[in-house]
């Protein structure tokens, strides 16, 4: 089993930046990728960004050239740094964990963009 549990949502006016970590604890050898998803209300779940245990990287088109997701590998962190923020941001961040069996997730992070 894998806990995920996410941290760094909040609040913040269009066009700035937030941070979003997620820990993972457990099982942690058994993941080989992380990632976060958001969903807004009303709307499906979208992949944002995604990080494999090597180090490559894959973005959601809308978010291409404003976020970057980072990790520690050893430690099963993973990051999302989020700049230039929109209010089409505005949504519930979901860390996600793959192992080669499952997928985890965490219970999510608010992160509202006002305009």
């Amino acid at each position: 089993q894998v806990q995920l549990v996410e941290s760094g949502g909040d609040l913040v006016q269009a066009g700035g930046s937030l941070r979003l970590s997620c820990a993972a604890s457990g099982s942690i050898f058994s993941i080989n990728a992380m990632g976060w998803y958001r969903q807004a209300p009303g709307k499906q779940r979208e992949m944002v960004a995604a990080i494999t245990s090597g180090g490559t990287t894959n973005y959601g088109n809308s978010v291409k050239g404003r976020f970057t997701i980072s990790g520690d590998n050893a430690k099963k962190m993973v990051y999302l740094q989020m700049n230039s923020l929109k209010p089409e941001d505005t949504a519930v961040y979901y860390c996600n964990a793959n192992s080669a069996r499952r997928v985890y997730w965490g219970q999510g992070t608010q992160v509202t963009v006002s305009s």
